[in-house]
C-alpha cells in the first residue's frame, strides 16, 4: 500500500509532526468552530510549481480521517515521495470534516512545500552531472530539528546523503588540524579514538595538503575551495587511491565543471540551507 513514502522513511518524523502542529495549534482553533462535527467537504492538494514532490507521507498522515468523523471521509494519495509534478498536478485528496481539514491544511503544505524545495534543488544538481560518475551529496547545515527530514528530501531528490551527524563519521577540518598541529597528528589521533568501521575525512586546500592526508591514512579527502585545475590535479595524482570530495560554494552554473574533473562527490550546504520552497495548495471543492 502506498503510503507516500520513498522507503526509508526518516527517524522521528512522527514526533516531529506533532512538535509542528503544537505550534500552530497551541491551546485549539478557534476557527473550527464556525462548523459542525457532521458537515463534510471534498478537498485536494495540488502543485503550483513544477518540481519534485516530497512531505507526502507527513501529509497523508496528517490529514486521515479522525475516528469521530463521517464513515465516508477518507484521504488518498495520487502521488509518492520522488514523482516529478508539474502545475495542477493533485497529489493528495480526499474528504474531511472541514474544521479538522482547515486545522490541519497549513503543516501539512509547510512541510510539503519545504521538502519538495529540497528535493527539487536537489534534482536540479544531480541532473547537472548526470554523465558523469559523481555524487551529489548534502551537509550537516541543516535547520536543528529537521535534519532526517531534509536529509530524506535529498535522498527524493536524487542526492546522496553525507554523513547524518557528528555520530557517524570523522571529519577533520582546518580548525581540528590546527588544534592537533598538522595533519598526520590529526589523523593519526583519530586512528587512535575510531572504531574499524569509522571512516575517517580530513578537508585540503592544496595538492600538498592531500599527499600529506593520504600518506597519513584518510579514506576520504575534502577538496575544499580548490579551483577545477586544482582539482584536476588531485584526480590525476589520486584517483581511485582514495575518495575525493569537492566542496565549497559549488553552484548550479559551476557544479558540472567540477564534476568534469573525475572527483567521486560533491557536497552541496544549498541543498538543505539554501532552497527555496516549491508552491502547493489545498482547496476545497
Amino acid at each position: 500500500m502506498n503510503s507516500g513514502w520513498k522507503k526509508p522513511a526518516p527517524e522521528g518524523w512522527v514526533e516531529q509532526l506533532w512538535t509542528a502542529m503544537s505550534e500552530d495549534v497551541g491551546a485549539g482553533d478557534p476557527t473550527s468552530a464556525l462548523f459542525s462535527d457532521e458537515a463534510t467537504v471534498s478537498w485536494y492538494i495540488e502543485s503550483q510549481a513544477e518540481g519534485i514532490i516530497c512531505g507526502l507521507g507527513i501529509a497523508h498522515y496528517l490529514l486521515q480521517p479522525e475516528p469521530d468523523e463521517p464513515e465516508h471521509c477518507h484521504c488518498d494519495l495520487s502521488a509518492q515521495d520522488g514523482d516529478f509534478v508539474t502545475p495542477g498536478t493533485t497529489v493528495l485528496s480526499g474528504v474531511s470534516n472541514p474544521g479538522r481539514l482547515l486545522t490541519k491544511e497549513r503543516t501539512a503544505l509547510n512541510f510539503i512545500m519545504h521538502l519538495s524545495g529540497i528535493a527539487t534543488l536537489t534534482h536540479q544538481f544531480v541532473r547537472k552531472v548526470e554523465e558523469f560518475d559523481t555524487k551529489i551529496v548534502d551537509t550537516r547545515k541543516t535547520t536543528p530539528g529537521l535534519r532526517a527530514l531534509q536529509k530524506y528530501a535529498v535522498r527524493c531528490g536524487g542526492g546522496t546523503n553525507h554523513r547524518m551527524g557528528l555520530y557517524d563519521g570523522i571529519m577533520l577540518k582546518d580548525n581540528h588540524i590546527k588544534a592537533q598541529g598538522s595533519i598526520t597528528q590529526a589523523v593519526q589521533r583519530a586512528k587512535q579514538v575510531a572504531g574499524h568501521m569509522t571512516l575517517i575525512e580530513v578537508e585540503c586546500e592544496s595538492i600538498e595538503m592531500v599527499r600529506e592526508a593520504y600518506k597519513a591514512g584518510a579514506n576520504i579527502i575534502m577538496l575544499d575551495n580548490m579551483d577545477p585545475f586544482q582539482m584536476s590535479d588531485v584526480v590525476r595524482e589520486f584517483k581511485g587511491k582514495v575518495i575525493l570530495e569537492a566542496s565549497g560554494g559549488i553552484s548550479l552554473e559551476t557544479v558540472r565543471g567540477v564534476a568534469q574533473t573525475g572527483v567521486d562527490a560533491i557536497s552541496v550546504g544549498a541543498l538543505t540551507h539554501s532552497a527555496k520552497s516549491l508552491a502547493f495548495h489545498l482547496e476545497v471543492e
